[in-house]
C-alpha cells in the first residue's frame, strides 16, 4: 500500500471531541464543528485521535462519532478515524467499527513499548483491506514509536508525524515512498517546503486557513501559529477547547485533565 495516493493533501484537523456540560458524547457538536472546518479550507479530518480524547471514548461513541461527522462533511473530504491501541486485537477491532460505521480510512498509532510495530500494521492493514492506514508515531503518547528505517516496510498509505524532530522528517521525506503528515505545528512551513502531502494538526481547529498558509511557506501565518501554540502550551486541551468555543460556539467541557 506504501507509494499509493494520499488520502488527501493539504491541511487535515486532528478534529476535538465536543461533550455536553454532563461529560456525555455531543456528535452533533463535533460533526457541526467539521463542517465549519472544512468551509474554512481543511481537505481531510481525524476523528477519535489524540485532540479528539480518544482513550476516553467507549466503542459505541466512536461508532457514533464516525457516522455523525461522515454524514455532515462534503463527499469529497475524506473522514479517518484513529484506530490505535496497545495490542494488535484491540486495534483491529477498533479498525473494524471504524470501517463499518463509514471511515473512509484510519490512522493508528504505534503500540507502546513494542520492539517491532510490522506485525502490527500488517494485520490493521489486512483488515482495513481497500480503506488507506495512516501510521501514527507520536513518541510522547506512545513510545517508543515508529523507527524512522521500518516505516517503508509498513503496509500503510502514508504516516502521521507528531515527534517534531526536524532531521527525522527531512530523513522521511527521502526515503518514505508514503505520504508524509507533519503533525508538529513548529514543522509546518519546513514539511510544505520538504515536499510533504500535508499537516494533521489540532491547531486546524481554530484557524485552518492561517495552518493552510503556513505549510505554504507564508512567515505572517507562521508566526501566528507559533504565538497560538505558545498560548496553548500551559493550558493544553482545556484551552484550545476554550479558544475554538469562542470562534464557533462549541462546548468546552474536556474528559482529559
Amino acid at each position: 500500500m506504501a507509494g499509493t495516493s494520499p488520502p488527501f493533501a493539504g491541511i487535515g484537523v486532528a478534529l476535538l471531541t465536543c461533550f455536553d456540560e454532563h461529560g456525555d458524547l455531543d456528535a452533533g457538536a463535533t460533526a457541526a464543528l467539521a463542517v465549519r472546518l472544512c468551509d474554512e479550507g481543511v481537505t481531510g479530518v481525524v476523528v477519535a485521535g489524540t485532540t479528539g480524547e480518544a482513550a476516553t471514548l467507549e466503542a459505541d461513541e466512536r461508532r457514533r462519532l464516525v457516522r455523525e461527522v461522515r454524514r455532515a462533511v462534503p463527499p469529497t473530504v475524506p473522514v479517518l478515524a484513529g484506530t490505535g491501541a496497545p495490542s494488535t486485537r484491540q486495534a483491529v477491532r477498533l479498525t473494524v467499527d471504524a470501517i463499518d460505521a463509514g471511515a473512509d480510512g484510519v490512522m493508528v498509532l504505534s503500540p507502546p513499548r513494542a520492539a517491532d510495530v510490522r506485525p502490527y500494521y500488517a494485520a490493521v492493514a489486512e483488515t482495513a483491506g481497500p480503506a488507506p492506514v495512516l501510521a501514527y508515531h507520536f513518541p510522547a503518547v506512545s513510545p517508543p514509536g515508529i523507527p524512522v528505517g521500518c516505516l517503508a516496510e509498513l503496509p500503510v498509505a502514508g504516516c502521521k508525524d507528531s515527534g517534531g524532530d526536524a532531521d527525522r522528517l527531512l530523513e522521511e521525506v527521502a526515503t518514505f515512498p508514503g505520504a508524509l503528515y507533519v503533525g508538529a505545528t513548529s514543522l509546518v512551513p519546513l514539511a510544505g517546503l520538504a515536499g510533504a502531502a500535508g499537516a494533521i494538526l489540532a491547531l486546524a481547529n481554530l484557524d485552518p486557513r492561517a495552518c493552510g498558509r503556513a505549510f505554504a511557506g507564508d512567515p505572517e501565518a507562521t508566526r501566528s501559529l507559533a504565538a497560538e501554540q505558545r498560548a496553548l502550551r500551559a493550558g493544553g486541551l482545556a484551552e484550545l477547547k476554550r479558544r475554538v468555543a469562542a470562534r464557533f460556539g462549541t462546548p468546552t467541557a474536556v474528559r482529559v485533565p
